[in-house]
């Protein structure tokens, strides 16, 4: 699997939670501890960006998840 298919994956899982909970992404910006520039969220989402494992777990803290729920995907057979 390729850097940038992980990368839309975990992005695409963020996003499907932050939906299944009824959060915007300003308002998932909002629940994060620290500074984060709300269009990261976006970038993150659509796999445009790697976030770092902290921000991972900044953002799972914010959608009340276990970090791991975020980066539970299935690697190819290649």
């Amino acid at each position: 699997m390729e850097k940038s298919d992980i990368l839309k994956l975990v992005g695409k899982r963020i996003k499907e939670l932050r939906i299944q909970k009824g959060i915007s992404q300003a308002d998932l910006v909002g629940r994060m501890s620290g500074e984060i520039d709300p269009t990261n969220i976006s970038r993150i989402e659509a796999g445009r960006t790697n976030p770092t494992i902290f921000t991972l777990y900044r953002i799972a803290e914010a959608l009340d998840v276990k970090l791991v729920s975020l980066i539970d995907i299935e690697p190819s057979n290649n």
